[in-house]
């Protein structure tokens, strides 16, 4: 019957169908006729409006007034997390950049970087250290102005007290210890500040750590009509 009452035969449809955002595929209205932009988690949908099926969404009509359109969900009810116009479902780890990795949980989601924030303090052999952008690399590095601007050596571990082959004296160690993993539950970052690598400098070093698995949610209880 709504079909009936909404969908006309023949299809009149627009010459030039519409410009989707990104992350919303066109897939035909409810009537099966026109090309239409698929609604994302969290969109108004109706009968025409049709929610984005290849990201696992239906309209949900559960909290709306009857005879108005519903939200697109998804068809468990999990909670998911939307970025940049994707769908990640809960629990799912995900890399919206190569400088970034992200946790989706609840609803939410938290990022850590994958990039080392280490700081370079100028040194009599390099008095101008300066971070900058590599091509085809996807964290920045330092280089050393004046000294035809190449890169840095990358950190690597020495032995406690070893002599660096780019320094003239010995690098007593030095560090903070790991901090407490920044989560209580799940994938979180701890970071500490120590000097253990090539060029003897004070860096921040991060890691990844998990606090073991998040509690399951307790299930909805069902609605008392």
């Amino acid at each position: 019957q709504v079909c009936a009452q909404l969908c006309r035969r023949p299809c009149y449809c627009p010459w030039v169908p519409p410009r989707c955002p990104r992350g919303s595929p066109l897939v035909l209205d409810g009537c099966g006729c026109c090309k239409v932009c698929a609604r994302r988690l969290g969109e108004p949908c109706d009968f025409l409006h049709v929610c984005d099926q290849s990201q696992g969404l239906v309209c949900d009509y559960s909290s709306a007034p009857a005879g108005t359109g519903g939200t697109c969900n998804f068809e468990d009810d999990e909670e998911g997390c939307e970025v940049n116009g994707r769908l990640y479902r809960d629990g799912e780890v995900f890399q919206p950049s190569c400088k970034v990795q992200c946790h989706c949980l609840d609803g939410g989601f938290t990022c850590i970087p994958l990039c080392q924030e280490d700081v370079r303090l100028p040194s009599p052999d390099c008095p101008f250290p300066r971070r900058v952008e590599i091509p085809g690399k996807c964290c920045p590095e330092w280089i050393c102005e004046g000294a035809q601007d190449q890169p840095l050596p990358r950190d690597a571990r020495a032995a406690p007290g070893a002599v660096s082959p780019l320094l003239r004296y010995p690098c007593p160690p030095w560090g903070t210890e790991w901090s407490a993993c920044s989560a209580t539950c799940g994938l979180g970052f701890a970071s500490r500040v120590s000097n253990q690598n090539r060029l003897c400098r004070l860096e921040t070093q991060r890691r990844l750590c998990s606090a073991g698995p998040c509690p399951a949610l307790p299930a909805a209880l069902p609605a008392v009509s």
